[in-house]
């Protein structure tokens, strides 16, 4: 009996290590382009070609990461990114919080219908609607301004954001609300005080998820800063490093590993609220 449990055992050593030799292989497939950006921006120009697949430069180059802060002016870019972002998921939240509420916990006529074009939604191209926001913030007088760009990247579907806070709002227990309204507390008291506060996982979720797709967006904030480079964010401002007949590849890299940190720092730091309110989304 011994030995076959012997055996057994042994089989099941060497699955889990066959596991996780396979994971680590798939992790650094995952995560090599990410660590030659970041070694390709402490080469020189020249060394980005021929140092190949390698990850060590033959010697650093600080001061490409220089290049980029300040003659590229992604400082500025940066304060613009952080701004526009920040403002759009603050946005983002409010109005999605507030239609996954009224979706989960009222009754209305056409609600079905409601939901059946949100998801709808989902299934359309971007492109479609970039020249009616445009024309429509032109119309405005939001071009060339950074709320024109906080208010089209908000004004956006964000459906996956309103379901995931109607999916979290429809399994809150109805009395908490009962109780809030014999207390005299209206409909925006109740949902600021009570019920927002409950969906912080969700917040959380939503908020990364805009974060990154804000941070990333590349396509709106360069029509909308056509005739305002000040006004560029560091996913535009990239266009710095390319010129007419060269690109500066170096500079690149190291303007793409600036613009890469805050995403790590942000993802890091609410990774654990993030699978929160992914769950809580689909669970009481």
């Amino acid at each position: 009996m011994s030995a076959p449990r012997g055996r057994r055992a042994t089989r099941r050593r060497l699955g889990i290590w066959a596991q996780v030799i396979l994971l680590a292989v798939i992790c650094v497939v995952w995560i090599y382009p990410l660590l030659w950006i970041v070694s390709a921006s402490l080469k020189d120009s020249l060394g980005v070609f021929s140092g190949g697949l390698g990850l060590i430069p033959d010697a650093f180059h600080f001061e490409n990461y220089v290049r980029a802060w300040r003659d590229a002016d992604f400082g500025l870019y940066t304060v613009n990114s952080v701004v526009i972002t920040l403002g759009t998921v603050a946005l983002v939240v409010l109005r999605c919080a507030l239609a996954g509420y009224v979706i989960a916990r009222r009754t209305f006529i056409g609600k079905r219908a409601v939901v059946a074009v949100l998801v709808a939604t989902l299934f359309a191209p971007h492109g479609l609607t970039i020249i009616p926001v445009v024309e429509l913030s032109d119309l405005m007088g939001l071009l060339n301004s950074r709320t024109g760009i906080v208010l089209a990247l908000a004004g956006t579907g964000h459906v996956a954001a309103v379901l995931l806070y109607a999916g979290y709002f429809s399994r809150v227990p109805r009395e908490l609300e009962e109780a809030a309204i014999m207390d005299g507390a209206g409909f925006l008291r109740t949902f600021f005080r009570v019920m927002l506060p409950l969906a912080g996982p969700v917040t959380a979720t939503v908020g990364v998820m805009t974060f990154l797709a804000a941070w990333n967006n590349f396509f709106l904030p360069l029509v909308f800063t056509f005739s305002r480079p000040d006004l560029r964010t560091l996913s535009v401002g990239m266009l710095a490093f390319r010129g007419t007949n060269s690109t500066d590849w170096s500079g690149l890299a190291a303007a793409g590993t600036i613009s890469l940190i805050p995403l790590l720092l942000v993802f890091l730091a609410l990774q654990r609220y993030f699978v929160e309110g992914i769950a809580g989304a689909v669970k009481s």
